[in-house]
């Protein structure tokens, strides 16, 4: 099938050529696979290290597999660290941290890039599992994104016009395909995963199982709803679009800030990428980072128009909301940054449930 591609090699070794001997295959989880204590994790020094360490869930996450009920999933220590598990039966776990590993020393990477757009990255850590605590397993250890707001207004936005990535298996590509389908993915070059805004009189999350099958109506709606002082009302105030997608450091200027590095970036395709989007109801900037490499390929010397069609894309939808509330906010023509007209599509029922 055209899936089937030859662009990369499996997952596990796409990225190989950037990484230290040690973690270049599946190898480097297997021996770090969870295990009963022993005698060397019965130490004092271990046991204090997990006294130190309180793990928490975390409580703003919108997309994404969640811990608990026997189900792997982040963690985080309420100090600033997302703690990320890597399942040593799982190769996505073995690639994203090729990822992280070589594209934190590649000197083609600009610092600006790095710090503005990317978690940051310290390694690996061995913790315990929060349903079995006498098993430990290896996760990522990153910067907790949402760690110095009060009370975060979070939208996840998985990126691009297909998720599936050149090297998927046959049903690796039909999982991904059928999610791509039942979404605007494939209309619009992105889709919403998750999102919750805080308001007066609570936190509004819509239903996650229903977000993913937004229609495109949706989506704009939801967009409105983000920068809303009453989100679940209709329609949408969008009072706080200018001061959340406007100005010199809202999320517009940084959206652009980003596309003009994908515009020149050749060295990683980033499929299955979310854009994690997210203000403060507390008064903390607004910000746009990258999550999830799982499936990240190597760029061969080619620009990654399927991410970048999909920026380019959201950055039209985002403008569009700023010409509408606040015409003298606009960065730039909406025209200019905006890829082609969304095509139509059937409006389907939202499923949205406030908390």
């Amino acid at each position: 099938m055209d899936h089937q591609s030859t662009t990369g090699s499996a997952s596990t070794s796409a990225l190989s050529d950037y990484l230290p001997r040690k973690i270049r295959s599946i190898n480097f989880l297997k021996s770090k696979a969870p295990k009963k204590r022993n005698k060397e994790f019965q130490s004092e020094k271990l046991k204090s290290r997990r006294r130190e360490v309180m793990l928490q869930r975390p409580e703003h996450q919108v997309a994404g597999h969640e811990a608990g009920s026997g189900t792997l999933g982040p963690l985080i220590d309420g100090s600033g660290n997302f703690y990320k598990p890597l399942n040593p039966g799982d190769e996505r776990g073995a690639h994203e941290l090729a990822f992280y590993t070589s594209f934190y020393s590649d000197t083609r990477v600009p610092h600006s890039i790095r710090s503005s757009f990317f978690p940051s990255f310290g390694g690996t850590r061995i913790l315990p599992v929060p349903d079995s605590p006498d098993l430990l397993l290896p996760h990522l250890v990153l910067g907790d994104l949402l760690h110095a707001y009060t009370y975060p207004c979070v939208m996840d936005v998985k990126m691009g016009a297909r998720t599936w990535y050149p090297s998927a298996s046959e049903k690796d590509f039909e999982k991904y395909w059928k999610k791509d389908v039942e979404s605007t993915t494939p209309l619009l070059g992105f889709r919403i995963s998750g999102l919750q805004v805080y308001h007066e009189s609570g936190r509004w999350k819509p239903h996650r199982d229903g977000v993913r099958k937004y229609t495109v109506t949706d989506v704009r709606q939801s967009l409105r709803q983000f920068v809303s002082k009453k989100p679940d009302e209709t329609p949408p105030d969008c009072a706080l679009a200018s001061s959340v997608y406007g100005g010199s450091n809202g999320i517009l200027a940084q959206l652009l800030e980003l596309k003009s590095w994908f515009e020149d970036q050749t060295l990683f395709h980033f499929y299955s990428t979310s854009l994690l989007i997210a203000y403060d109801k507390g008064g903390k900037a607004a910000q746009v980072k990258l999550i999830d490499f799982a499936h990240v390929m190597k760029g061969e010397g080619i620009i990654d128009h399927n991410f970048l069609g999909g920026l380019c894309s959201l950055i039209k939808w985002v403008s569009e909301i700023l010409t509408d509330f606040e015409p003298a906010v606009g960065l730039t023509d909406p025209k200019a940054a905006a890829g082609p007209a969304e095509p139509e599509a059937t409006v389907g029922p939202t499923e949205n449930e406030t908390h």
